[in-house]
């Protein structure tokens, strides 16, 4: 097929790794391990595997779980998955157990490509049908396929607490990928560098499905280091690289420096997951000389859905942009178009919309109005189109990029027998955005303490999404109904300051 960049892109995953190992050049570098791999070497992987899978019975659009970290492996591993027509299931690493189980179980997967780290929780999480993927050393012609059929399911934190499965076909995909391409003016002359864990959709879409699409490479590390960020881009060759705000902020304080060389190829920075400071965006670019694109991304928009301009007489500090490659609108709950400063939901539409959240047809219905997405997101628009975030209709925390639900630590604490109201909320923190932090009411005479409290969260959540600190309190707010409003929270226990 003829590779087109103008335009959202035709075909499937499957058809773009075709073209892409035709023409030939490098896919991908691993600065850590010195490995390379080429193209036409991971298609050749990526053939033979889903051959192999459906020599298995692996139907067409089952699930096929990767439970990776970054690494030649797990990229072998998703590509085979989506070059034979199966819809890869990525596994977040850092969920605690009981998120991991439940995607695994919700997924219906039958088999999964598993690290040699991820063996003891893989075991443990596990549904009894699920079973590691082994070759059979056989090959069965692959399932035909269409640009409609699905392609990703990505688990994402809901309100409810359970996460819901985000479903793109190869056509979100891809667009995904494309909407990256286009508002950076990728080429295959760049090199992204692939710091975030490629199970996020940030790490998948904008940096692996980005250079599928732009025909570039990756430089991809297996986790991200402040103290080995400016020499591993170095050692990559990258010329620009995707992050978020923590990370950002976290070199901004780090001794480290790029090398003349790199600032010198570097052509810009972007940042997304959550709002950029904006003295941390000023202060990055002053101190380090390279420019920083905010954007902003949701699971459901295969990562990107606005962005700043490239050109830095463009951008708006303090704003992610407009919609390119997709429409971007604040509007309200009736679909209708708010005024210019005017506060309402960002809303989006476009081709790297999803198609759906697997098996919750009445969240999916819910979540859009005609073929707008509704984001949770609330926004207002200037003159000139770009929109400003301005909080979330969504109770969602993000830390460091993390969408975290309330619930899921709400739901922790409730386990412990003295807990008779238990609320998580977000804390603004310079380092992580946000923090998790809780306030619970305890039964009369409870000898619990709160390091009791946060010790069941960490075996239950992890500690990433585990609270910071548990407030015990003697009530918790409520509303007339009698719900707990746990956007007060933050007010009554640190004032309005």
């Amino acid at each position: 097929m003829k590779l087109q960049t103008d335009s959202p892109p035709k075909g499937t995953v499957r058809d773009w790794l075709n073209a892409r190992a035709d023409v030939g050049g490098t896919a991908m570098t691993f600065p850590e391990t010195g490995e390379e791999l080429s193209w036409a070497d991971l298609r050749t992987s990526a053939a033979e595997t889903a051959a192999d899978l459906t020599s298995q019975g692996i139907e067409k659009g089952e699930s096929v779980a990767v439970f990776h970290p970054n690494g030649l492996e797990g990229v072998k591993a998703l590509y085979a998955a989506l070059y034979g027509g199966f819809r890869v299931t990525m596994i977040n690493l850092a969920a605690g157990p009981d998120a991991i189980g439940y995607a695994l179980d919700h997924s219906e997967a039958r088999v999964a490509f598993v690290h040699n780290t991820q063996l003891e929780i893989f075991n443990a999480a596990k549904p009894a049908r699920m079973s590691l993927y082994a070759p059979s050393g056989k090959s069965a012609p692959l399932h035909d396929l269409s640009a409609k059929d699905d392609a990703l399911l990505m688990y994402t934190s809901g309100t409810t607490g359970r996460p819901k499965g985000v479903v793109h076909t190869h056509s979100s995909l891809l667009a995904g990928g494309w909407t990256v391409s286009i508002a950076h003016q990728l080429t295959p002359d760049d090199r992204g560098f692939g710091v975030l864990p490629f199970y996020h959709i940030n790490g998948l879409c904008v940096s692996v499905i980005g250079s599928l699409v732009s025909g570039g490479s990756i430089a991809m590390v297996s986790r991200f280091s402040a103290s080995q960020f400016w020499q591993q881009a170095e050692d990559g060759g990258i010329t620009w690289f995707s992050v978020v705000p923590t990370i950002i902020s976290h070199l901004l304080h780090g001794k480290a420096n790029p090398s003349d060389a790199l600032k010198a190829r570097l052509r810009f920075g972007r940042s997304a997951s959550s709002a950029l400071a904006v003295e941390t965006q000023n202060a990055f670019q002053k101190r380090f000389g390279i420019p920083i694109v905010e954007t902003m991304g949701m699971t459901e928009t295969a990562a990107q859905c606005l962005s700043n301009p490239l050109d830095p007489a463009q951008q708006k500090i303090g704003s992610p942009g407009y919609g390119i490659g997709n429409d971007g609108r604040v509007a309200d709950d009736k679909g209708q178009v708010c005024a210019v400063g005017e506060e309402g939901e960002i809303q989006i539409r476009g081709p790297n919309v999803m198609k759906e959240y697997l098996k919750n047809p009445d969240v999916t219905r819910d979540t859009f109005i005609g073929d707008w997405l509704r984001t949770g997101d609330l926004g207002r628009s200037d003159a000139d189109g770009y929109i400003f975030i301005t909080g979330r209709l969504k109770e969602l925390i993000i830390k460091g990029g993390e969408n975290i639900a309330p619930r899921e630590i709400d739901e922790a604490l409730y386990e412990h027998s003295d807990v008779v109201e238990a609320a998580a909320f977000a804390r603004p923190n310079l380092e992580y955005g946000e923090r998790v932090e809780a306030a619970v009411r305890l039964s009369e005479g409870s000898l619990a303490t709160a390091d009791d409290l946060l010790a069941l969260c960490i075996a239950r959540v992890g500690k990433f999404k585990a609270p910071d600190h548990v407030h015990l309190l003697h009530e918790l707010p409520k509303g007339p109904s009698g719900k707990i409003q746990r956007l007060y929270l933050n007010e009554l226990l640190y004032g309005k300051g």
